[in-house]
């Protein structure tokens, strides 16, 4: 934890406005202090802090930092109204406190409620103080995917407009067209998906992100779910294949469920939740799509990269990341990988 004066000048700025702003929702008499910036994330400026109103809070500052023109992630806007509508819901996410508005000069973004945790995959599967939560997290994200799938989706309207919430497989194809960069690996990936995509058989919310690294993590398992941009309607089978992708279990490749365990131990804890009876076949399908997915994210980095819109030796690097997903895929499609 540090002070506003051992930061850069463009962080200090942002504390004197985050200041002001707290003060015109808490009062004259509200501090701030005791600042602490998250350095793992590449999409937002994330700053914890505490609130000095007599009641202690520690907060996290969201603040959105990146071109909107060429992702396909949601404005920090509709993303602040999703937090709103699944913590209502009981989902474990932080506790949404304010938005920024315009008098904030801040831009876009939010204050949420800080959770205690850890998010780091290798810690999460590997050290020894999260045995318990290991031992745990199979129940608990079946469970939490049950109670994000079972909102209604017509109290997000505002998600009809993405494009995922249409047709994915041809929102992607567009996204890929739209970074004009050519894959013939993922060009063969989306002719394979095309011919055999299954039904579709409920359109549910969707994290659209879920998955190790996008958690608070405790001892005791997952405290809350983080990172809700790519959020959109769906295939709840599509949350499932994406956590079940062999880039998310972060070299345990034996253990498909996120590198913890088995898919049919997730997909029985989301039914025992009152989740929907899963297509098993379907799932495959969905597996194979967020490998496309995850490799299309890398390609965007790159776009973002050699464009100049956001420079940085880590989306450089992701030109290195398409090539192994791309193996992965083909891999995967060919049934060598399972």
């Amino acid at each position: 934890m540090a002070d506003a004066a051992s930061f850069d000048v463009d962080t200090q700025r942002v504390i004197e406005r985050l200041r002001a702003a707290v003060r015109r929702r808490f009062g004259e008499r509200a501090a701030i202090g005791n600042f602490t910036q998250a350095t793992l994330g590449g999409s937002n400026r994330t700053i914890l802090f505490d609130l000095e109103d007599g009641s202690a809070r520690r907060l996290v500052l969201r603040q959105e930092t990146i071109p909107p023109d060429y992702t396909p992630f949601l404005p920090a806007d509709v993303q602040y109204r999703i937090l709103r509508v699944v913590y209502e819901h009981g989902v474990l996410v932080p506790e949404p406190v304010f938005e920024l508005d315009a008098a904030d000069q801040l831009g876009h973004g939010y204050v949420v409620g800080a959770i205690a945790g850890e998010s780091l995959p290798k810690r999460l599967l590997n050290d020894a103080e999260f045995a318990t939560a290991r031992a745990r997290f199979l129940d608990q994200a079946g469970t939490e995917l049950a109670r994000i799938h079972a909102i209604d989706p017509a109290l997000l309207p505002i998600l009809e407009t993405s494009p995922e919430s249409g047709d994915p497989l041809a929102a992607w194809m567009g996204y890929y067209d739209r970074w004009v960069e050519p894959h013939p690996a993922l060009e063969f990936a989306f002719r394979w998906l095309e011919r055999e995509r299954p039904p579709v058989t409920a359109r549910t919310l969707l994290h659209g992100d879920f998955r190790l690294g996008n958690m608070l993590v405790g001892s005791e398992g997952i405290r809350a779910l983080l990172d809700w941009e790519c959020a959109h309607f769906g295939d709840p089978l599509e949350d499932f294949g994406w956590l079940c992708t062999r880039s998310w279990r972060f070299e345990h490749v034996a253990r498909p469920a996120a590198g913890i365990g088995l898919r049919e131990s997730l997909y029985r804890a989301y039914e025992r939740a009152g989740g929907r009876t899963l297509d098993r076949a379907a799932a495959r399908w969905w597996e194979i799509f967020g490998l496309v997915r995850w490799a299309l994210y890398n390609v965007m980095q790159i776009y973002g990269h050699v464009t100049g819109r956001r420079r940085s030796p880590a989306f450089a690097a992701c030109g290195r990341n398409t090539c192994l997903i791309e193996y992965d895929l083909l891999m995967t499609i060919a049934g060598k990988y399972d």
